[in-house]
């Protein structure tokens, strides 16, 4: 009996390795999101400096669309920002912006007009309220929304043209489809 007290700290420590050893071997990009399959929150960000108009949850209707979560600090944004601009370019599905936590207003703004605007329209979101409500965890990231404004999908870091083809695209084309 007194053998089995001292295997206790070991059967412990063994049951603790375990734990880290599953959750090592979780991708951290397959964040759960509370709001796949539910309407997009109501939301009604004004516009970045420099727009005339805004962006709000009632622009998503009718369209399959994503919204892409960025900012100008961002540097995973950057990366990201040239294949987004390709698919606005070729008119793949209509993306809509939302700025999010710049220090400047005026930084936001600065940044699409150097590096372009790939962006239906952009709400700016200093105050997270958005962010918040969308569950955004850090920046970029991209929902995709049916015709009848329901998330669909949420994807979590930057868009690449290898994630693009192999996952994101057919989803839009499915979307599309329905």
């Amino acid at each position: 009996m007194k053998r089995l007290v001292y295997l206790l700290p070991l059967f412990i420590f063994l049951v603790i390795v375990g734990y880290f050893a599953v959750g090592l071997n979780l991708n951290p990009r397959n964040i759960p999101s509370m709001l796949i399959d539910q309407k997009v929150p109501h939301f009604d960000l004004a516009p970045i400096k420099g727009s005339k108009r805004g962006f709000s949850h009632k622009d998503l209707k009718g369209q399959v669309t994503l919204i892409n979560i960025f900012g100008s600090w961002c540097a995973a944004c950057l990366a990201e920002h040239p294949f987004l601009m390709e698919i606005s370019t070729k008119g793949l599905v209509p993306i809509y912006g939302i700025d999010w936590r710049e220090k400047n207003s005026d930084d936001g703004p600065r940044w699409l007009a150097q590096k372009g605007n790939p962006y239906t329209l952009i709400g700016d979101d200093p105050k997270s309220k958005v962010a918040i409500a969308l569950g955004v965890a850090g920046a970029p990231e991209t929902f995709f929304v049916d015709k009848r404004g329901f998330i669909r999908f949420k994807h979590v870091g930057p868009i690449t043209p290898k994630n693009w083809q192999s996952k994101l695209w057919p989803l839009v084309q499915e979307l599309q489809e329905q």
